[in-house]
């Protein structure tokens, strides 16, 4: 349990200088792919389960959507260094200490994005079956 903590809760970069601040980012961009990455799976298993419930269509997610949402986490997950450097060079030494909030809502926020299909594939199913059944 600890160990989670440790990564959802980090200290703050020591160095607060941009290539300190970067490293500090880098260092935690693997826990956060792995966060997320697990997330898609769960989430990737849900819709397609939930697609192939019956009543129909039957559909799945393309390959291209999953990549190309892979690397917009990522591209977004870099703005995080970018806003940090840019409180210390606006602030200096009265810039607070942003890093560890930006990452944990950033982690929070990703993976209420990544679950966001399963639960409209969970929607579109129940929709699917009130209708089956005449409900509207």
């Amino acid at each position: 349990m600890s160990q989670i903590v440790e990564a959802l809760f980090p200290p703050p970069a020591y160095r607060r200088t941009p290539l300190g601040l970067l490293q500090w980012w880098e260092s935690r961009r693997l826990v956060y792919n792995g966060v997320v990455g697990v997330t898609g799976v769960v989430s990737l298993t849900m819709v397609e389960l939930f697609a192939w419930l019956p009543p129909g269509p039957h559909f799945s997610i393309p390959l291209m959507g999953v990549v190309v949402f892979g690397v917009a986490a990522n591209v977004c997950y870099s703005m995080g260094w970018f806003v940090e450097s840019a409180a210390e060079r606006l602030w200096g030494r009265e810039a607070p200490l942003l890093g560890p909030a930006l990452f944990r809502q950033g982690v929070s926020f990703s993976v209420g994005l990544t679950l966001l299909p399963a639960a409209m594939s969970v929607a579109g199913w129940a929709g699917r079956v009130a209708r089956a059944l005449g409900l509207f």
